[in-house]
This record gives C-alpha cells, structure tokens and sequence, in this order.
C-alpha cells in the first residue's frame, strides 16, 4: 500500500498541503513544547487518493483476466482461430493492461484544467479517427463492422476514443454556455448537432451500441447542467423516435428486435437469436454457485463472443448467481463514488471537474448496464463489452485512463480541502 501510495504521490504531484501551526512562545517548558511541535507539520490523515475505488477496479481488471482466458482457452478448437494457441488471447489481454496501466498513470498525471483546455481539440481529434475508420485500407472490417485502426500494440477502435472525448466536450461545453442552457439557439443546438454528426458516423461502422452510451453521456451531462426541461424533452422525444425509425428501416435490426421478444421461436433460435438462447442457457446452467471455475460448457465454441460481449454468461456459468452479483454491486460502487466525487467537485466550485466526474460514472453505468442486459435477455443483443472485463485493447485502455481522470478529480477535492492552492 505503501508503495501505490507513492506512486500516486509521484504521478499527482505535491503532497498533502497540511497547513502549519502557529508558532507561539512563553509558558516556559510548555511553550518551548508548542514551539518544537510547530515545526513539525501536522499531516491530515486524509489519503491521497480513493483507496477503495482504486481496488475494486482493481478487482474488476483480474476478474477479467482470469475469465478472458476461461473463456477462450478453448477457442483454438475451432476452425475459425485454429492457428492460435490456447494462451492466445490472455497474452493479448496482458498486453492491453499494461498498455491501460501506463496510459491510466499517465492520464492521472493530468491537471483537470489540462483536459478543460484540450477538451474541445480532443473531440474534434476523435471525430476524425471516426472518418479515418471509415476509410477502405485503414479501417479493419470485422463480422461486417468497419470499427478498428490497426496500430503496432493494439486495434485502436475510434469510437472508445470518443466517448471519453464526449464526456470531457460536453462538461466544457455545459460550463462554457451554462448562461445559454435554456435557449434552443445557443444553448441546447450546437450540442444536438455534435451529437447527431458523431452518431451519424458510429451509424455507418456500423456501432449502434457505441452510440447509445455516447448519446447517454451527452443527455446525461446536459441534463445535470440545468438544460431547459422542456428542451430536454424533445431532445428524449427525438432521440427515442430517431432510434425507432433506424430500427424499422433496417430489416435486420428488425429481425434482431423480434428474435429479442420471441428468442426460443424456431425460427430464431438457430440465427438471430443463437447468441442469446446460449447464454440464457450459461445462466441456467450457473444456477446459485456455478459449476466451477473453467468448467463452462457454453464457451466451447457455442456461444460466440464468449470472451468480449457475453463474458457475462461466462461468468454466470462458472461463477453462479453470487458471481454476477458480485460484479453488479462493484459496477455500483463505482457509479456511486463517481457521482459522489463529481458532488464533491461542485461543492468546491469545480464545476468542469465534476461534470466529468458524473460523466465517467455516466459511461460506465450506462454501458455496463446494456451489456448486462443484452447477457440477461432484458435488452436486444448489441455489440458493446462490459467495461474493464471484457477482452479488449482499445476498451481496457480507455477504461483504465477515465479512471484515472476520475481520482485525478477526487486527488485535486482532496488537495482542496486540505487548504491547497487550486
């Protein structure tokens, strides 16, 4: 503990901030007493940083690496991943922790005022990585999705980019136009537009699922900065029927919402509803306690996407009722400290900071939320992970950096109420 509590200490900064006491004489022996104490600063016994948020991330990160090599080991039994070894996958996975936890330490190392000042030109940035995607020869096709930038390390996927590029634009956005957030024109407008050009774009990777969170985030964030309610509202009202229309105009989004109301049906139980059927089946196989760790039957090859999207089914297999629950309340805690450091934040004045704190909790919840969903058959299927579990190098990594963002934001309240200039 010791030891992560210097390495946060050289990554953050300055120390504490304790403030001295006064030095006052007289009294004789007692006074020389004062005297001699008044030197020695008095340190608040206030931690650096959130020590309990930092673990159960922590947790969450070895949880998914055990379970991404329970999931995939065996993979290469099929003809699809033949040429791969059975370590395949965890070896990769390493990598993009290591990746994570060097960009996560990097990001912690960021002033917040730093990323309110980049914020806009980082938006901007991700929004051409989502054009560059797009582009034949540079963007990575996969399953019939265009998502990936192949780059020496890892597959860069645009689209986690820009969800944290989302969440820090629209806290700027929201403190910069807080005295036109009831106006339609220049207040509850230019965002709309932003959010509709990224969509457009998410929309022909296509990444439906990546669009959804990113839309949460940005209706999330406008509605804590006090938008007109009423254009709130519409702003619902359009977002529910423009989702509506994309889904009735694509007949195999169609075809997936159908096979979601009727999953066990015939006619969709050995094709749009396979993945589904098969994890319900994880689930019921789980029951209370599990079968055992790396005795799933579901991930020898019947149920696809084991080690990104439905790693859940997984983990309610191996790990039963109690598994899964456990991950639901550490995505919990998480959301709740991030709404609680982003309160935190405001009340200090901090209006950015914790806007970004809330945003945070925002993608996570959101996106852990529909990814739980899809596993459980309480949502259509989507391809969106489970943040800091699934595989996944780009994910990992912008998971791991919005945490840090996160205790950058709860290091610099800290510092604060400790006396520290800001």
């Amino acid at each position: 503990m010791k030891g992560l509590r210097a390495v946060f200490k050289r990554f953050g900064g300055d120390g504490d901030g304790a403030a001295e006491k006064p030095v006052t004489f007289g009294g004789g022996m007692s006074g020389l007493s004062s005297a001699v104490s008044a030197v020695r600063p008095s340190r608040s016994r206030m931690l650096d940083f959130d020590q309990p948020l930092l673990w159960v991330v922590i947790g969450l990160l070895a949880l998914g690496l055990v379970m991404v090599y329970s999931a995939s080991v065996a993979m290469p039994d099929s003809p699809k991943y033949a040429s791969y070894s059975k370590a395949y996958f965890l070896i990769r996975h390493c990598l993009s922790l290591v990746v994570g936890l060097v960009g996560g330490l990097i990001a912690f190392r960021v002033p917040i005022k730093t990323w309110d000042k980049m914020a806009p030109r980082f938006f901007l940035f991700a929004l051409l990585l989502l054009i560059i995607v797009l582009v034949p020869h540079i963007g990575k096709g996969v399953n019939g999705a265009r998502r990936w930038i192949p780059l020496i390390l890892i597959n860069m996927q645009p689209s986690e980019i820009m969800k944290l590029a989302v969440t820090l634009y629209a806290a700027n956005y929201t403190v910069r136009k807080q005295a036109h957030m009831h106006s339609f024109g220049r207040g509850f407008l230019p965002m709309a537009i932003a959010v509709g050009v990224v969509g457009a774009l998410l929309l022909l990777e296509p990444d439906m699922g990546a669009f959804l969170v990113i839309a949460a985030i940005a209706m999330g964030l406008l509605f804590l900065g006090n938008v007109n309610g009423k254009l709130f509202g519409g702003l619902v009202l359009t977002a529910v029927g423009t989702f509506s229309l994309l889904i009735w105009l694509s007949p195999w989004r169609r075809e997936r919402i159908f096979a979601y109301l009727d999953p066990w049906n015939e006619a969709y139980a050995q094709g749009k509803a396979y993945q589904l059927t098969h994890s319900l089946i994880a689930f019921g196989r789980g029951e209370w306690f599990g079968v055992g760790l790396g005795n799933s039957v579901e991930k020898l090859n019947y149920l696809p996407e084991a080690h990104t999207d439905f790693i859940l089914a997984v983990i309610g297999e191996e790990l039963g009722f109690v598994g899964v629950m456990i991950v639901i309340l550490l995505f919990y805690w998480i959301v709740r400290r991030a709404f609680e450091i982003g309160r935190q934040a405001l009340a200090l004045d901090r209006t950015f900071a914790g806007l970004v704190a809330k945003g945070i909790g925002l993608w996570v919840g959101a996106q852990a939320f529909i990814n739980m969903g899809v596993n459980l058959g309480l949502l259509p299927t989507k391809g969106l992970t489970l943040p800091l579990v699934s595989y996944g190098g780009s994910g990992i990594l912008l998971n791991c950096v919005s945490i840090a963002v996160l205790l950058r934001v709860d290091f610099e309240n800290r510092r604060l109420m400790r006396g520290a200039r800001s």
